[in-house]
């Protein structure tokens, strides 16, 4: 008898087994037990809303996220960083699935950086239409394909998880799956939809002004109110955004983003404008503000925002504190030293009159200042109007180029005593390195100093600059001063130190002769200069400025010659006349050879070396990617003397050269000699503002791997090998 019972139960068994397998054929009305994927950072399933679907109706399934603590995923629009959570369907056919209805992200700052998305668990619904010719009693098999990008504080992982579920057809209306269709439910009924909201939108002054009114908002006391963009770049997602109520509407005010400086307000504005009572999608079209939308006072700050000013104030001081470190450190750099040594030298001349030492070095500062200013306000004037530029930007035009070129050949040639300026014949022997005299030598070697540090970046810089250009153009100013600080600040601390003056040597024949030494650095900036401004302008343009070169060089070689005949007391009419043609001559021909420059994208070419490269965009960078390999990317510029070192003692090497090919890697060069609007807003992303920038991205990676400013092989090689798939 027990042998009998156990042989029916093994049929049964089986018979129940082959049912369940045998396609389209389903043993139970409901929702088959979803299998939950798991990673050590999130659980996901694809379960139902309801126990079945009806032919010809829209079910709705979704993903559900179990995210571990300190750890999220993101909203469709993530913010300052982090990628959004993707699904790659495979369904039966004629079973079609619709768009993520995405329920509204929690604001998550991290640091100056704002994230929207998830934590802990989060139901992600998907309509899935079904086919009118779906037999009822049979199950459609859903597979979905989603890639999460998981983040916590230090990391972003991307996790990639396959889920299923059966669905059940059958007719008539299906009640709530037990376990998950009230959360799912919930979800879909307070996602954010269209409201007959009537939303318009201004740019004024870098803010962009957003009014809402109508549909629920009218009579509506929104307590607190926030706008979550649908697009990357459109506002500043850390910055408040203070606002007021109206009788019909609220009115919210903006910074605008890197999209929207760089290319100014072209379209409408579309996203999720979310209050404490509601949020519903709004698309603001530009246009003046809408009555009702404000007058009944200010509203709420929404959550997270009451401490941005306390943030704000922290990156003003972390900023400024990192500029003025950057403009100490870039006394080192190569670009700056010549000048550097040239004041160092004054200093020298000057060391045992404390009076004099104390003016110079105060003079000095006030000229490094000064030209900082003028450079800022010109930057962040250029940017509020739409202009994607950064630090450097100057040197990204080939007429700066070919003037800054000339005048540091007219520096040299000064140094080299052909030619005097502001003093005689008599001044020159005295051994003053500085031509102008008393204070305005030393403001005017402030400025060139400034003009020279340009193409250099130094270490913290590029955080200090890259935050000052999102900060309100006060702090940014104050930044930028910071940063002039740091670069004359050695110079100043000797020149009102009165026991470090008398550690100077005191003033001889040897001034004269470090005066002549120090010119050959002055020459070498000028031929620099000129290989800058060959890779912008090309061939035909650099010989005409060449030969105005060779003009201004005449041109003060007769000035030199008339100051000697009037020392002693005669005329140079002739030298004088011809001088003064000469250098007419030569501003006219740099002119020409500006006007010569091409400006064609093959105006500069790429750093060359050991490793093949190819032009930066971000489809080469997914390109590669989808293939499975690593990415190096290196955002240079010719003019960029911190670049060209690093690509000569790194980039550029044999050792990383076989990295790259070990690792199946690709080289990308983004060229910022010229100005490149894509490049500037990438720079933005990544929170800098000038070059160098270097990245490495591993495959399936959606953040890259920020390298330090000034490169190893080893950094490089440790990198590359890390991204390793």
């Amino acid at each position: 008898m027990t042998r009998i019972l156990a042989l029916l139960a093994l049929l049964f068994f089986a018979a129940t087994s082959s049912a369940a397998q045998t396609p389209g054929v389903s043993a139970a009305p409901t929702v088959a037990e979803p299998r939950p994927q798991r990673t050590e950072r999130i659980e996901a399933e694809l379960v139902s809303m309801s126990q079945w679907a009806a032919p010809g109706s829209t079910a709705i399934v979704a993903i559900r996220q179990q995210i571990e603590p300190g750890w999220h995923t993101y909203w469709r629009n993530p913010g300052d960083s982090g990628g959004a959570t993707t699904l790659d369907w495979t369904l039966p056919a004629g079973v079609v699935a619709g768009d993520i209805v995405w329920p509204l992200p929690e604001r998550q700052r991290l640091q100056t950086l704002m994230n929207y998305g998830y934590q802990g668990r989060v139901y992600l619904p998907v309509p899935i239409e079904i086919p009118a010719d779906a037999r009822p009693g049979t199950t459609l098999p859903l597979e979905v394909t989603a890639l999460f990008l998981v983040c916590s504080d230090e990391m972003c992982v991307p996790d990639e998880l396959t889920l299923h579920i059966n669905l059940p057809i059958r007719e008539g209306a299906a009640p709530l799956d037990a376990t998950h269709g009230a959360a799912i439910q919930s979800v879909v009924e307070t996602a954010p939809r269209s409201a007959g909201i009537e939303a318009r939108v201004a740019l004024e002054g870098g803010v962009l002004r957003l009014t809402a009114t109508g549909g629920p908002l009218t009579g509506l006391d929104p307590g607190r109110a926030w706008f979550f963009p649908f697009d990357s770049g459109t506002i500043a997602h850390a910055a408040p955004q203070p606002g007021e109520r109206g009788p019909d509407g609220v009115t919210l005010n903006l910074t605008q983003g890197g999209r929207i400086a760089a290319t100014g307000l072209t379209g409408p504005i579309a996203g999720v404008l979310a209050t404490d009572d509601g949020a519903w999608e709004i698309e603001a079209t530009p246009g003046p503000a809408l009555a009702g939308a404000s007058g009944g006072g200010a509203l709420e700050l929404s959550e997270g925002q009451a401490t941005t000013e306390g943030a704000s104030l922290v990156s003003f001081l972390q900023a400024a504190v990192f500029a003025l470190l950057g403009g100490l450190i870039l006394n080192l750099m190569p670009c700056v030293f010549p000048i550097l040594a040239m004041k160092a030298a004054s200093l020298a001349g000057s060391a045992h009159d404390r009076t004099e030492a104390r003016r110079d070095g105060l003079a000095f500062l006030a000229g490094v200042l000064a030209t900082f200013l003028v450079l800022a306000g010109v930057l962040l004037a250029l940017r509020a109007g739409g202009q994607a530029i950064g630090w450097g930007f100057q040197l990204q035009s080939p007429g700066v180029v070919a003037a800054l070129a000339l005048l540091m050949l007219a520096v040299g040639l000064n140094l080299s005593s052909v030619f005097n300026v502001g003093a005689g014949l008599q001044a020159a022997g005295s051994g003053r390195l500085s031509r102008l005299p008393g204070g305005a030598g030393a403001f005017f070697t402030g400025v060139l100093a400034v003009v020279v540090a340009a193409p250099c970046t130094a270490p913290f810089m590029a955080f200090a600059l890259g935050a000052a250009l999102v900060m309100p153009w006060p702090m940014a100013l104050v930044v930028f001063l910071m940063l002039g600080l740091g670069l004359a600040l050695p110079y100043v601390i000797v020149s009102l130190s009165p026991r470090l003056l008398g550690l100077l040597p005191r003033p001889g024949p040897w001034m004269e002769r470090l005066k002549g030494l120090l010119a050959f650095p002055m020459y070498g900036a000028a031929l620099w200069l000129i290989w800058v401004f060959a890779r912008q302008a090309g061939e035909d343009a650099l010989g005409v400025l060449f030969v105005a070169a060779l003009l201004m060089a005449l041109g003060l070689w007769l000035v030199g010659i008339n100051q000697a005949r009037r020392a002693e007391g005669g005329t140079a009419i002739l030298s004088a006349i011809t001088a003064a043609l000469a250098l007419v001559s030569a501003i006219g021909l740099t002119g020409a050879a500006v006007s010569l420059a091409r400006s064609g994208p093959d105006a500069a070419s790429a750093p060359v070396g050991e490793l093949a490269s190819q032009p930066w965009s971000e489809d080469a960078v997914r390109a590669a990617q989808a293939e499975g390999r690593p990415v190096l990317v290196n955002f240079t510029a010719d003019w960029c003397v911190t670049c060209k070192i690093n690509e000569q003692t790194s980039l550029e090497s044999a050792r990383v050269a076989e990295a790259m090919r070990a690792t199946n890697a690709v080289y990308l060069v983004g060229d910022w000699t010229r100005r490149d609007d894509a490049i500037t807003r990438e720079l933005e992303r990544r929170r800098r503002s000038g070059v160098p920038l270097y990245l490495v991205y591993a495959p399936g990676s959606a953040e890259p791997r920020i390298l330090p400013q000034l490169l190893t092989e080893g950094v490089v090689v440790d990198a590359l090998e890390a991204a390793r798939p």
